[in-house]
Order: C-alpha cells, then structure tokens, then sequence
C-alpha cells in the first residue's frame, strides 16, 4: 500500500492543474466567441450547482471570475446608454446567483448585486424582486449580517413599500451589532407610509432603548408630531361635521365651542394654539416648533 504521503502531494498536482484548467477552457471558450458576440449567453451554466461541482474545489476563485462577470456585463449593457441602446442585463441574476452559490462569504456581490438588480432602467434591470431575491439568499447564508436588513428596507423603500420597508428595518435593528438609526430608520419609514399606531410604538421602543441623549429628543420630537397629527385630523372632522350640520363653516374656534363640539381653544403640545385657515385647514402655529409626522406642513 503506498503510503499517504507519497501519493498526496500528487492528488493536489491534479487538483491545482485542473482549477487552472477549467480557468483556461473559460478564458478560451470567450476569445473563441468574442468575434460572434456583444454579450455571449453561454458564459454560464444555469446552475451554480453544476459551476460549483466542475470547480473541483475551487469555489472561491471561480466565484471571483463570475462577478468579474457580473461586473463586466453590467458595465458593457451599460455603456449602450450613451450610444443610444437599449440594455438588457438578461445574464445579471443569473451571473450574481451563481456568484453567491459558488461563494456565500462574497458579502458585495449581494450588495451591490440588489442595487444593479434594483436600479430602473436603462440605468438597471429594473427588478426590485430579484433584488429582494438575492438579498434573502444573503439573509439566509448571514442570519446575523444586519446590513443585509438594511439594504432590503431600502429596497422596499425605494419602491414605496412603506410597510415591507419597515419592517425590513425593525428586523434588523433587533441584532445586537446594528446601529441605533436602524430603529429610527423603522420608525420614520413607517411614519411616512401613514402607519402612525405603528410608527408611534416603533418611535417609543426608540426613545426607551437607547441613552444617547440626541437620540431620545429626536424620538419625542417625532412623538409630538405624531400626536399632532392626530389632532389636526380630529379638528379636520370636527369642522367638516360643523359645517355639514349647520351650513356655513366655522369662522373660528369659537363656533365650535359654542356648538358643543369644543371644551377649549386646541393646542399642540408645545402649547400653542392651532390656527384655523379660511379654507377649513388646521395649521400649526407660525411660532411652534413642531412639524407634523408624516405630511411636514406648518
């Protein structure tokens, strides 16, 4: 029997000479093709499977070579921009699934991979769930990578999810390397998309889990527009019912409070009364500094 040691050195000879083999098939199959192609669909096999178990071994450096791929694709559809083409990026997802399939650890290709993914044409392929896609399969190969949270929630964002987005926040501000704006980032987000019950529990969960000092004024400053918010809606509805009941509209606070419908003269949290516009708008104060949550008028 021959001895392990007399017959290792020789099996990784084999293995080192077929990685750079299989590279050189690749570097040749593309020379041979150049002359026939703007961009050659057959660069890829469709599965990252079958790439990852022709590499013999060689995961990582074959990983490199497809996002030089993903990278160079892009850039050459790219180009037709500005010579007036038309780009189409159809080998982006697959180039970038089998990037990640041959090398999970390759933390870019996810992220820069979502924004090519995600970005509307002609400037991108335009696909927001392929995007959210690739950003899940890096999700599940990093459970605890929280920036991947993070790039989903602006994914969501960017496409006006509002919802998704928030929650793609919350989600990864719940890991203990995240970021305090992570948190902060749910809280707006949802504030935005008109979930005000959710942004304000996500607004106190910000103020309570945190001590930095700005952070916490930021919170009950979002808090207070908020309830704002709230009061100017309520008043909203009061005038309108006024105005339906009796006719005419309100020409002040005072027809309210004489018609029953207000105990007092309104005014925001920080004390200062709301100004009744002509037009039956609510409005804050010219002197308050508190700007609504969500619509930011004055």
């Amino acid at each position: 029997m021959i001895p392990v040691r007399r017959w290792l050195p020789i099996v990784l000879l084999v293995g080192l000479v077929g990685g750079f083999a299989l590279v050189n098939v690749q570097r040749e199959l593309d020379a041979a093709l150049a002359p026939y192609r703007t961009e050659v669909d057959v660069l890829y096999l469709p599965s990252g499977e079958w790439v990852k178990r022709l590499s013999f071994g060689y995961d990582g450096l074959m990983a490199c070579i497809y996002w030089t791929r993903v990278v160079q694709h892009f850039g050459r559809q790219h180009l037709q921009i500005a010579q007036g083409g038309n780009p189409e990026y159809k080998l982006l997802y697959p180039l970038l699934d089998i990037t990640t399939t041959l090398d999970p650890e390759l933390l870019l290709a996810y992220r820069f991979g979502a924004i090519f993914l995600n970005e509307p044409r002609p400037g991108g392929l335009g696909r927001p769930d392929l995007a959210v896609k690739l950003l899940e399969k890096g999700i599940r190969n990093h459970p605890d990578y929280w920036r991947f949270w993070y790039d989903l929630g602006f994914v969501y964002y960017l496409n006006k999810d509002y919802e998704k987005a928030s929650q793609a926040f919350y989600e990864g501000a719940k890991h203990p390397d995240a970021l305090p704006w992570m948190r902060v980032m749910a809280a707006q987000v949802a504030a935005e998309g008109g979930d005000r019950k959710k942004s304000r529990l996500l607004w106190q969960e910000v103020y309570h889990s945190t001590d930095d000092a700005t952070i916490r004024w930021n919170a009950l400053r979002h808090l207070a527009g908020l309830q704002v918010d709230d009061e100017i809606e309520f008043l909203e509805k009061l005038l309108h019912r006024y105005q339906k009941e009796t006719g005419q509209p309100a020409r002040a606070w005072q027809d309210l409070i004489a018609a029953g419908m207000l105990r007092g003269f309104p005014a925001d949290p920080a004390g200062y009364p709301y100004q009744l516009a002509p037009d039956a708008r609510v409005l804050l104060h010219t002197k308050s500094e508190i700007t609504t949550s969500t619509l930011g008028r004055r």
